[in-house]
């Protein structure tokens, strides 16, 4: 064979080794480009989190702070009529009248004796000086006239120093801590400005403590109304109590509050003796936490928030299966009760092509190595949570007494973010037992549209407004 040919047979299988070379070469790149791509949108995606589009709180959105979900804007802006107005009324018998007369008239008489009448009037309301009430126990001797004996009085069984701070004192200073979120020192140099006592620290902190064991008895009977409801809001946020991460964690209903402060977040403090879920056997609606679905002895309903913030932030990066689930999801929720009920079927069947759409969509799962769970986009994980809880998803559809979001239990465990800002950790885990319990309490008074400062005070005078007889059926 001519040298020639040999060489050029050569120069095509050198030629085909190093093309070999390049397509092996340009598969690595493409694999490493899509996975950079994909990172890099992941990236952007989560810079550009917000608590529309996640499950970050509407406090970290600064001033761009928008609905959890779209809400009609229909009709006038301002007080709208019926609405229980704030507008300060005078009232009949004011504590002070002060009479504005004239002195003398304008050809010089003396008006000062004459008879007047009241044309107008107006009330100022306004605050007297603060000052702290004292008062003096004091013990009486008495001698029997007959046989001569001698009698001593005792003292109140609550009076037990020589100097002490009464109950309304108490009950402010546990108000302004577990309430209005003011640090011990704070509430300290408050009294200190307003009535020249800068109460001991010690002091309020037995405070919380007595409230806390007086209010027992009360707990126990809103757990008892919380797990004979029909329908309870679930939710838990994270604490930090003496520097480690712990959980509270909510039950609540429209009239009731449940607090409890757990170690961990999941199945061990949902099933924990703390918890009333093992007792209760209605629908409990959540945010999709996958510790709730443990407790298969009661329904579960999956909050349509959480749902549509996820959906949004899939649809800013063009996902759209995303646009019309929520669509779905928006156009369900605004439909009457009973048009979804005789829809039933339908309603569902559009559910499962939607999903069949994201199915399309959603890049399979991928694994990057030989160990480990094969990697999900954001869109391929919500998708599979909405195949697998399909009933919980639809349950505010199809069961009228379950609301479309967890809002209520929101709200609830909410004020805890707002205490942390404020005052800091817990220092102690009994600390964050005491604001729990007196939290929870606080709130179901507010719940009855109560005066707080004075159940409070109750409280410490051993009794507070819940009695099976005074709750609502």
């Amino acid at each position: 064979m001519p040298d020639n040919i040999i060489e050029l047979k050569a120069l095509v299988l050198l030629l085909l080794d190093k093309i070999a070379a390049l397509e092996l070469t340009i598969s690595r790149l493409e694999a490493e480009n899509a996975a950079l791509r994909a990172e890099n949108a992941e990236l952007k995606a989560r810079l550009h989190l917000d608590s529309h589009n996640s499950s970050k709180p509407p406090s970290s959105d600064g001033l761009n702070k928008k609905p959890a979900f779209p809400k009609e804007k229909n009709g006038t802006q301002g007080g709208q009529k019926g609405h229980d107005g704030r507008t300060l009324r005078m009232v009949e018998n004011p504590d002070h009248i002060v009479i504005c007369k004239p002195d003398t008239c304008t050809c010089g008489q003396d008006l000062f004796q004459q008879p007047i009448s009241i044309v107008a009037s107006r009330q100022v309301f306004d605050l007297p000086e603060p000052r702290l009430e004292i008062t003096e126990y004091q013990i009486a001797q008495v001698f029997c006239p007959i046989c001569g004996q001698s009698h001593r009085g005792e003292f109140p069984s609550d009076i037990k120093a020589p100097t002490q701070y009464g109950t309304g004192v108490k009950a402010l200073v546990t108000l302004l801590n577990s309430e209005y979120k003011l640090p011990f020192e704070k509430i300290q140099t408050l009294f200190g400005d307003l009535y020249g006592y800068a109460i001991n620290v010690g002091t309020i902190i037995t405070a919380n403590a007595t409230c806390y064991d007086k209010l027992a008895d009360t707990e126990s009977l809103i757990q008892e109304k919380i797990t004979n409801s029909m329908v309870v809001n679930s939710d838990e946020s994270g604490v930090r109590c003496n520097g480690k991460l712990h959980w509270l964690h909510v039950a609540s209903t429209s009239f009731f509050t449940y607090l409890f402060v757990h170690q961990k977040r999941g199945k061990e403090a949902i099933e924990s003796d703390t918890s009333i879920l093992k007792r209760f056997f209605g629908w409990l609606v959540h945010d999709c936490w996958s510790s709730y679905f443990n407790l298969t002895h009661l329904k579960h309903a999956v909050c349509g928030a959480h749902l549509l913030r996820e959906l949004q932030s899939l649809i800013e990066n063009q996902s759209q299966w995303a646009i019309s689930f929520k669509a779905f999801l928006l156009e369900t929720y605004n439909k009457p009760f009973e048009q979804r009920l005789g829809n039933r079927a339908e309603i569902e069947q559009q559910y499962d092509i939607l999903l069949e759409q994201a199915q399309v969509e959603e890049p399979q799962p991928t694994r990057n190595g030989s160990k480990g769970r094969p990697k999900r986009t954001k869109g391929r994980n919500l998708l599979e949570r909405l195949q697998k809880f399909k009933p919980s998803v639809l349950a505010f559809a199809f069961n009228e007494e379950v609301p479309f979001t967890n809002n209520q239990a929101e709200r609830d465990i909410r004020p805890i973010k707002v205490k942390q800002k404020i005052s800091g950790c817990f220092r102690t885990f009994k600390g964050a037992e005491h604001y729990a319990r007196i939290a929870g309490f606080i709130s179901t008074t507010r719940k009855h549209k109560l005066n707080v400062f004075k159940e409070l005070c109750n409280v410490f005078e051993g009794y507070s407004f819940l009695t099976i007889e005074q709750l609502p059926k």
